[in-house]
């Protein structure tokens, strides 16, 4: 029997915990609930990983920090300290590493250096992360110029135009390497073969004789101890699996796994988009290039699903689709696919996550994101509904809408159609917007370079927003009526141009390609639609107002015409200009006005997940049922995952 289930837990920092309901498991098979638990441990394996890709110290701080919060007790003189640990402590793991999950700033500890020292020097030397050989004075002078050095290692990912990325960026995706070194390496290897996703599960170093050497993640290389136990569950899960093609696609994930060849990646990933039968399905690897600054390694993540049959019904309908809103966008038709193939999108409920898509997480995937194998194989969407439901709970009664939008009658058109509009262009986005557009002959899919992610998401949400205003959603009866896609017009412009400023700290510019996107898009229309987009100030407050939101729907196919022109044809001075110019920079006086209005909010400006405890029922040695309990508290789930799923060496 599952326990009940409230969705809001703890709040830390900027932050506030969640909590996200297993919809319908009780009712799955024995046998699926048995194939979702084991692909569930495959997907909690792989968290030490995450945090050591993120930053070559942070298993080191997370590992003495943990060490200090389970044997230390604080006393009256020191309690300010120790909880001011505890609250970096959770930004660590809600962050997996040190640096900041969105802003990828370096986090600023509230305790003191003295402190920290001293308080580690009483604990038992064994249960700290030490090397052969290695005191504790050692450990300290290792980690701490990390921690409380604000010129050390400042940021996870810096994109700052004009400096050398990989080497001001404190990811350990390089070690000694330029990003010129870098962009150059992987030149030469796609001279040789342009197809492969040259760099996704390596990290690029340069050895003791000046030679640019990649270490694989595999059994045997890299991460081999996290990666071990991944394959062993994906093994155990093999029993349980409802058809043959989900065994081959974990056969060959595998392979994969054991062997670190990018051309069985690709073969994996084409089987798996082609194995569209069962309820369940997983995302388990190297996937997103956001966390490196020149946009080619892969972080590692992991996500468990089951699909939300009665919702998918709307996202059959885009797929089913496809091809008339590749022919009707208004891009060039030279950059349009001729035939769109294998486009398939669910609606699916989230059963575990994991590394990079835990604590925090997407509410939308498309994959896989090889250009080659979309235009030839097709793609897979989802739409993550009770993630989106859990959102929706923790945003009622918020008051954002209230201080934010403009007017009462603008207020009413988001209450009514908010909701329903902002699943569609989520699944408009993942479903047809990543999987549009084709690449010219001969152009390199990386050529956008640093620029290449926030390109590829502004061209996903500018697909979705013009198609959003379009007809064929309400003869489809995917919208009520004509004025529903105005709720998400208004909210979008709202919070690129506004609202998402405040997870920014004062000062700094816009960093993270999901915000530059957003960003960009804003301003584009503020500055290119006349006076149909405007910032009004209204007794003091400044507010979006939109007086032609057919027109805005012009500026939206104007600027989605230049955005796909960029990248079927690799212009990346186009894209560094699109990019600099409109989704970067911040109007500060805008910026602290924003801020002080929200603070009055009282509210978390991220959100993050706690994961269901999953327990399987064995009978003879085979798993017959499967028991959901929500209750596990964020500071207890997080250090029984580093005790039941850490894996990997100290750095």
């Amino acid at each position: 029997m599952a326990s009940s289930l409230s969705y809001t837990d703890i709040r830390f920092a900027d932050i506030q915990m969640l909590r996200y309901n297993l919809d319908g498991f009780e009712s799955l098979l024995p046998e699926v609930k048995a194939y979702i638990y084991c692909l569930s441990q495959a997907t909690l394996y792989g968290r030490d990983i995450t945090f050591d890709q993120f930053g070559r110290y942070n298993l080191l701080v997370r590992k003495t920090l943990e060490a200090v919060y389970t044997t230390c007790t604080s006393s009256d003189d020191d309690a300010d300290q120790f909880a001011a640990l505890r609250d970096y402590l959770r930004r660590v793991w809600f962050s997996n590493g040190i640096y900041h999950h969105y802003g990828c700033d370096k986090f600023v500890p509230a305790f003191g250096e003295e402190f920290f020292r001293r308080v580690v020097k009483t604990i038992e030397p064994s249960l700290l992360p030490l090397r052969n050989g290695e005191s504790v004075d050692d450990l300290l002078d290792r980690i701490c110029p990390v921690m409380f050095n604000p010129c050390v290692l400042p940021k996870r990912v810096n994109k700052t135009d004009g400096e050398d990325l990989v080497a001001t960026s404190a990811c350990n995706y390089y070690d000694g390497v330029t990003q010129a070194e870098a962009e150059g390496y992987y030149a030469a290897l796609k001279v040789k073969d342009s197809y492969l996703s040259h760099g996704l599960n390596t990290k690029l170093v340069k050895d003791p004789d000046g030679r640019l050497v990649e270490h694989t993640y595999r059994v045997g290389g890299l991460y081999s101890n996290a990666i071990t136990q991944i394959i062993h569950w994906l093994d155990e899960a093999c029993k349980y699996a409802e058809n043959e093609a989900q065994r081959h696609v974990i056969s060959l994930l595998i392979e994969y796994y054991t062997t670190g060849a990018l051309a069985k990646f690709d073969e994996y990933s084409i089987a798996w988009v082609k194995a569209l039968e069962g309820k369940v399905d997983f995302i388990n690897g190297f996937i997103e290039v956001y966390g490196d600054p020149i946009g080619l390694k892969g972080s590692w993540e992991g996500i468990v699903e089951y699909v939300d049959e009665e919702a998918t019904i709307r996202t059959r309908k885009i797929s089913d689709n496809a091809q008339w809103f590749e022919d009707h966008s208004p891009v060039d038709p030279r950059f349009r696919k001729v035939v769109v193939k294998g486009v398939t999108a669910k609606v699916i409920c989230a059963a575990m996550l994991g590394g990079d898509e835990y604590p925090s997480t997407a509410i939308g995937i498309n994959l896989p994101n090889a250009d080659w194998i979309r235009a030839e194989h097709g793609s897979k969407s989802i739409t993550v509904s009770n993630i989106t439901h859990a959102y929706n709970e923790a945003a009622k009664d918020s008051g954002m809408r209230e201080e934010f939008v403009i007017d009462a009658p603008t207020r009413e058109l988001i209450i009514q159609y908010g909701d329903i509009t902002d699943n569609l262009h989520t699944d408009l986005h993942e479903c047809l917007g990543h999987g549009s557009g084709r690449l010219l002959d001969g152009v390199d899919p990386d050529a956008l370079k640093a620029y290449g992610n926030t390109i590829e998401e502004a061209r996903a949400d500018l697909f979705a927003l013009y198609y959003l205003a379009d007809d064929k959603l309400i003869e489809l009866g995917l919208l009520p009526d004509g004025e529903a896609y105005k709720a998400e017009y208004y909210s979008y412009i709202m919070n690129g141009l506004m609202t998402q400023l405040v997870r920014i700290t004062p000062g700094n510019a816009i960093e993270e390609a999901h915000m530059r996107n957003r960003a960009l898009i804003a301003r584009y229309a503020l500055e290119n639609s006349g006076c149909n987009v405007s910032l009004k100030v209204i007794y003091g407050k400044t507010y979006v107002s939109i007086e032609d939101y057919r027109a805005l729907r012009g500026v939206f196919a104007q600027l989605l015409a230049e955005v796909q022109r960029i990248k079927s044809c690799g212009d990346y001075a186009a894209a560094r200009e699109l990019v600099e110019r409109y989704g970067v920079k911040i109007d500060g006086e805008l910026h602290r006005e924003v801020l002080e209005r929200y603070a009055k909010l009282n509210i978390a400006p991220y959100k993050g997940f706690i994961n269901p405890v999953l327990t399987p029922i064995y009978n003879n040695g085979v798993i017959t049922d499967v028991t959901v309990d929500y209750s596990e508290g964020y500071d207890a789930q997080m250090l029984r995952y580093s005790r039941e799923y850490g894996t990997l060496i100290n750095s």
